[in-house]
């Protein structure tokens, strides 16, 4: 059994994944303030992993939002929104030390490269090798997956691969696509992605029009990379996803404008070809993350590169 950890933008979770059938099981989970002291956010880590009770020695995969030095697993968390407390904090040596019983060590990934490698080995995009992920919540997470490997540059690929860098109309595009860009625009206080989801779904227009246009943005700037890229499919998950009814069409649309024109559900569920253009929701909902970050651990151990297990 492979231990591993995601850290998403208010939560995170542990879990031992079966490397014969990436089955999740002993799930721990345990709320998180992005906005807290360092101390306060790695111990919320230790505890939530302590729970699982590991073998001393054990090799952890942990999957967690950038910016972040993988390599060495330090933060760089800066100007983000988030975590920011662990900027320059050696995250590695923390955890080496905090968690009980002690791990060997901890191979660090990108929570979207995770989430993209889980829906790739079992979920989503299954049998696809050129697929595109996306992960909408607090911010815009991104993976570029060819032929089994996350990939940082090449046609249609952003720069580190990373679509928070990309610029719409002068600004980033988290600030068009984000949970804090949906709330400003809608401009009532104290009202939350969640909120207006559920007005948008009411009949309320300025609602719907917010959604429409943040998935709309997002499509328009996506379309001409999965069509460089030759994306056969499009991964969508995140907190956002769970609306997939709201934020298919607006996204939809997006892509066709941007040249990348999705096949009907229908037909994007037939077995791939280089020609097929699926868009779909996330299948492994939180799990996804989870079996990435076991496949990252297992391909240190086997140096295995391909999309399953």
């Amino acid at each position: 059994m492979i231990p591993v950890i995601e850290v998403g933008g208010t939560h995170v979770t542990a879990g031992l994944v079966d490397p014969a059938d990436g089955r999740v099981e002993r799930r721990t989970h345990r709320p998180l303030d992005p906005g807290a002291r360092a101390e306060d956010i790695l111990g919320a880590v230790c505890c939530c992993a302590d729970a699982l009770d590991t073998p001393e020695g054990t090799t952890w995969g942990m999957a967690l939002p950038g910016p972040f030095d993988y390599a060495r697993g330090i933060g760089l968390f800066a100007d983000v929104g988030k975590f920011e407390a662990l900027y320059g904090v050696d995250v590695r040596a923390a955890l080496l030390a905090g968690m009980a019983p002690r791990p060997g060590d901890i191979v660090f990934l990108n929570d979207a490269h995770a989430f993209l490698l889980g829906e790739c080995a079992s979920g989503a995009a299954v049998g696809h090798t050129r697929v595109v992920g996306i992960t909408l919540g607090t911010g815009v997470g991104s993976a570029f997956l060819g032929d089994g490997r996350i990939l940082d540059h090449g046609p249609g690929v952003p720069p580190e691969g990373r679509m928070d860098l990309t610029v719409v109309d002068g600004r980033p595009l988290e600030e068009s696509v984000s949970r804090r860009a949906l709330v400003a625009r809608y401009g009532e206080q104290g009202v939350d992605v969640r909120d207006i989801a559920e007005r948008a779904r009411a009949g309320e227009r300025p609602a719907r029009r917010v959604l429409d246009e943040a998935f709309g943005t997002l499509g328009a700037v996506l379309g001409p990379r999965l069509a460089a890229f030759e994306a056969t499919a499009l991964v969508v998950g995140g907190s956002m996803a769970g609306s997939w009814d709201l934020v298919a069409p607006a996204l939809h649309t997006g892509l066709a404008k941007g040249g990348w024109t999705p096949e009907a559900a229908d037909v994007s569920a037939r077995p791939p070809t280089r020609h097929t253009r699926a868009m779909r929701p996330a299948a492994l909902a939180g799990d996804a993350a989870l079996l990435g970050a076991a496949r990252a651990v297992a391909s240190r151990h086997t140096n295995h590169t391909g999309p399953g297990w």
